[in-house]
């Protein structure tokens, strides 16, 4: 099942693509508004989603772009293992994959993430996001909702035909 690193691959793809976009056309913190309740707006992430530990003073960056490393590593084992059956596995697998490397790319290369899209709602604001962190979220959503409702195990199936 490692045919599905392609989709990683391309999630990393367009992420570094939109990442390097906007950096090209956006200010730091510069909200630039594209429909009402969505901005783009250049932010750099130092620390983990919401920005957690992102004031830790340096060592954060390293602590993450090694747990991520790991993350990777057992993504990688595990899909390697999957049977041939288990496409929707893979591709949640997959997603998460190319969100997490597509982060750590940022991290090892400019010490923190590249974030950029917006969502808000009168004053309140969702944290500021990337593609990869996109990537991430479907592909763990896919994993869970393939996992709760549509997988069934096979234990059961073999004690049910006895």
């Amino acid at each position: 099942m490692l045919k599905w690193t392609g989709l990683s691959g391309l999630v990393i793809l367009i992420d570094q693509l939109t990442k390097w976009q906007a950096e090209r056309a956006l200010d730091l913190h510069i909200p630039v508004s594209v429909i009402p309740s969505f901005n783009l707006t250049l932010v750099y992430n130092t620390g983990a989603a919401f920005s957690f530990l992102s004031d830790a003073g340096g060592w954060q960056r390293w602590f993450f772009s090694l747990l991520a490393l790991a993350v990777c590593i057992f993504l990688l084992t595990w899909l390697a293992r999957l049977d041939s059956s288990e496409k929707w596995t893979a591709i949640g697998l997959s997603l998460v994959l190319g969100g997490a490397l597509g982060n750590l790319i940022d991290r090892l290369l400019y010490g923190h993430v590249i974030d950029f899209i917006q969502w808000y709602y009168q004053d309140y604001y969702w944290p500021t996001f990337n593609i990869a962190d996109s990537a991430i979220t479907v592909g763990a959503s896919v994993l869970m909702i393939h996992g709760l409702f549509f997988n069934r195990p096979r234990s059961s199936e073999a004690g049910n035909q006895g």
